[in-house]
């Protein structure tokens, strides 16, 4: 199995959006949809040449993975409430599961809210690129599984942002925010939501007429402190398994695969050592690795999560 790029939209978002990540560039109005595209074009490419010449001889699987936070609107009664949510999993997640998984093209609701703002700001033509027919036809079906990263969600609310100054930021029409009484981690972004396994799952399963399996290939909690006696990332765990298992038995969800974050303490992007996601402890100043009490846990259950 072979994934070509991780997390896409971080790199589009935070290296040519905010600038905040490699390579720096500040361009959140423009940039960060250039970034996409190439980043689209680049995956498809990969993919088209593994098929050609060596897909047969080596039996591989290719794929891409892609992060998304489960989106929970405000007011869930409320139909505008209900489109901003989905509005948002599809700039975050459709944005490139769209062109790969569907026809070749962006999401309607990225190409209409975008062409739309865009010549509102006098622009000659539309900050998002377009794909050529034939780009189009080589991106289409370009993977042979979903890779899905989740860790969390946000609540979501639609709202008429100004859009004076081009930005993705207002080009989806929405705002979102987490609720308070939720439990928190060592990251600021990520609160525990176990419940939005089974839920983020089904709206993949459903979006790509279950056509791929979907390989979660991140899910995890962090904490600063590196505690040995573990129970919070226990609990996330073992709650995060049981719906996905839901998912998967009561759902019919094509789970394949399931990779905790992480095996160990890392580098964690711009936060460095200061975030704690790993089954093992690592002190970063002693070369020895401590396993942690959920590390145990996955060792003793193994691959039978309905036991877990």
């Amino acid at each position: 199995m072979f994934i070509t790029l991780n997390e896409p939209l971080i790199t589009a978002l935070k290296g040519y959006g905010t600038g905040v990540m490699a390579p720096g560039m500040n361009g959140i109005g423009d940039l960060v949809y250039i970034a996409a595209h190439n980043q689209i074009l680049a995956h498809g490419r990969a993919y088209r040449l593994y098929q050609s010449k060596f897909a047969a001889r080596q039996g591989g699987r290719v794929g891409i993975t892609l992060n998304l936070h489960w989106a929970e609107p405000m007011v869930p009664q409320d139909p505008s409430h209900q489109e901003a949510a989905e509005r948002f999993l599809q700039f975050n997640f459709g944005w490139f599961g769209h062109p790969i998984f569907k026809n070749g093209n962006y999401p309607e609701v990225m190409r209409s809210r975008i062409d739309a703002n865009s010549e509102k700001q006098g622009l000659e033509k539309s900050r998002l690129p377009q794909f050529t027919k034939e780009e189009s036809e080589m991106i289409a079906g370009s993977a042979d599984f979903i890779g899905l990263n989740f860790y969390t969600t946000d609540i979501v609310y639609p709202v008429e942002d100004d859009i004076t100054i081009p930005s993705y930021n207002s080009d989806d029409g929405l705002e979102t925010y987490q609720d308070e009484t939720w439990y928190t981690s060592g990251s600021s972004w990520l609160k525990v939501t176990p419940w939005a396994m089974r839920k983020i799952l089904n709206w993949i399963h459903k979006e790509y007429d279950g056509r791929y399996d979907i390989f979660i290939t991140e899910n995890g909690v962090s904490d600063n402190q590196g505690n040995l006696d573990d129970i919070s990332r226990i609990y996330y765990y073992k709650h995060n398994l049981n719906q996905m298992l839901k998912a998967v038995k009561m759902d019919g969800i094509r789970v394949a695969g399931y990779f905790a974050w992480s095996l160990l303490d890392n580098f964690e992007w711009d936060n460095g050592y200061t975030e704690k996601f790993g089954l093992h402890y690592v002190d970063m100043s002693d070369p020895e690795r401590l396993g942690e009490v959920i590390a145990q846990q996955v060792r003793k259950h193994g691959c039978n999560i309905s036991e877990f």
